[in-house]
């Protein structure tokens, strides 16, 4: 028994080991496989993820400058570049969708019977995107500058157990506001989005279909006060006020009152 295990030992306690070896049989991940198991290639390329390695040659270092600890990991020894690089370039990608999927449900299950600290009665949703950078060279369909290539990683979190319930990967020009229309939410669910989604429009659906939104204003957005809540005198809350849009091309988008608290 290993008193206190290492965080990377703990991570991979997450995941169910029959579960794994149910998805290489469904898979047939391991046909023709000879010694180098989808294991030993998933713990590999983990270990490149939670390490920020940038090659093969520091993911298969890393591993063996930890030989006597790879057994309690599932390795019998660290795996050689070419054997990795073959594995990754002919092992089916599907093993690890089901993999994370399960994963997934595992956690989600686990979510629910965790309290939280900031309790809401409504489904709490934060939407962002992320640009990952890509060698243009490698990757010359993912080109996002004159000599940049980028894709971005479009994600919604659920904020009960802070776990991802939806993902879209586009190229990296395509525009935010473009994939948040597209996006449905249940009535009475709250969207916590920053100023890159700013569209009067798509606060006006929101709005009409009873989706709370939080988001930044425009330092130049003009908008008349109808009513001023009163606020407690200690506190970060300065001012809690019921507005409405006055700009032309603000108010021919969105109609509805808009609630804007300064913090």
């Amino acid at each position: 028994m290993i008193p206190v295990a290492s965080c990377f030992s703990q991570l991979l306690s997450l995941v169910d080991r029959a579960s794994f070896a149910r998805a290489v049989r469904q898979h047939q991940a391991e046909r023709g496989a000879k010694g180098f198991s989808c294991w030993d290639q998933f713990v590999a390329m983990l270990f490149c993820q939670m390490g920020g390695a940038n090659s093969l040659r520091e993911i298969c270092g890393g591993l063996a400058t930890s030989m006597g600890k790879l057994v309690h990991l599932g390795l019998r020894q660290a795996p050689t570049r070419s054997t990795l690089a073959y594995a990754n370039t002919h092992r089916p990608w599907q093993l690890y969708q089901t993999v994370f999927e399960e994963l997934l449900k595992s956690c989600q299950s686990l979510a629910a019977t965790k309290k939280r600290r900031f309790r809401f009665k409504h489904p709490l949703r934060s939407v962002d995107t992320s640009i990952i950078e890509l060698c243009i060279k490698v990757f010359d369909w993912a080109r996002f500058q004159r000599t940049k290539g980028a894709i971005k990683l479009h994600l919604q979190l659920d904020h009960q157990g802070c776990l991802p319930c939806w993902a879209l990967v586009t190229d990296g020009d395509t525009n935010d506001v473009r994939i948040a229309q597209k996006l449905e939410f249940a009535p009475g669910t709250i969207v916590v989005i920053d100023r890159g989604y700013l569209d009067y429009a798509l606060y006006e659906r929101w709005t009409q279909s009873r989706v709370y939104f939080v988001t930044r204003s425009r330092t130049n957005m003009l908008y008349k006060v109808l009513e001023r809540r009163t606020v407690a005198a200690r506190g970060n809350v300065k001012r809690d006020e019921t507005i409405k849009l006055t700009s032309e091309h603000a108010r021919k988008r969105c109609s509805s009152l808009l609630r804007q608290v300064t913090v």
